[in-house]
């Protein structure tokens, strides 16, 4: 899919999800991890991209979308030797630490997308994912920049194409207007289910969770109820 097809701003530019690219700048040490390692995990598109091309002897292909620091990603491969991990970051203070931990940990099932995650959906096959997570997205908080917040019927769309029937797709946050707003919008995705075991259980963590860097901060700052989401594609 080409950026035509991408939501689109005013302007009639391609829509990104996310507000920067960098931040500090990477000192030498790892400057010299990040150009020596990214290039051999960074996927490059070129029309459409078969995940089981990257992880051929997978059992499972899952996606993380936006991984910050890389805690949860990191962790998950290293629990999951068998599972290939693709995981979408544009922040390049993200991408640094990714890669250190991707390079101290040795682990060869995790591949990397530079640039906005929509763009890597769209050119994946139907029924492609296992699972897609999304850990403490951007809230977009103001009410004009709703439209730049990830959930959308747009997005959605793409998701329950890619992710197989019986796959998951998890939505975690702090924001109880975006937890909200992205039950909302399953209500209107006919090929997700939301279907707790237990009231109030989405405010559990998902099994074998470790808070990340965000979640963290958000319990420092006295924001100490989140949401764990998870929707089954029927």
């Amino acid at each position: 899919m080409t950026d035509h097809q991408l939501p689109k701003t005013r302007s009639g530019e391609p829509r990104a999800f996310f507000g920067r690219r960098s931040g500090k700048k990477l000192h030498g040490g790892q400057q010299a991890v990040f150009d020596a390692t990214l290039p051999a995990l960074e996927i490059k598109l070129n029309g459409r991209l078969d995940p089981r091309s990257l992880f051929p002897d997978a059992d499972k292909i899952i996606v993380e979308i936006g991984y910050g620091g890389g805690e949860h990603l990191a962790l998950e491969a290293s629990r999951h030797p068998k599972t290939g991990y693709v995981g979408c970051e544009v922040f390049t203070g993200g991408i640094g630490k990714m890669v250190q931990a991707i390079a101290a940990q040795d682990l060869r099932n995790i591949r990397l997308f530079t640039d906005d995650a929509f763009k890597l959906l769209v050119e994946l096959p139907d029924a492609s994912l296992d699972e897609v997570y999304l850990l403490y997205p951007d809230p977009w908080p103001k009410t004009r920049h709703h439209k730049r917040r990830f959930v959308s019927e747009t997005t959605l769309a793409e998701l329950a194409r890619v992710i197989r029937p019986g796959g998951v797709f998890h939505f975690a946050t702090d924001i109880e207007d975006y937890a909200n707003w992205t039950l909302a919008h399953i209500v209107r995705a006919p090929l997700f289910r939301f279907a707790p075991e237990k009231p109030g259980g989405w405010h559990e963590p998902y099994a074998g969770w470790e808070a990340t860097r965000y979640e963290q901060k958000a319990r420092r700052e006295g924001r100490m109820i989140s949401f764990y989401l998870s929707f089954k594609r029927v």
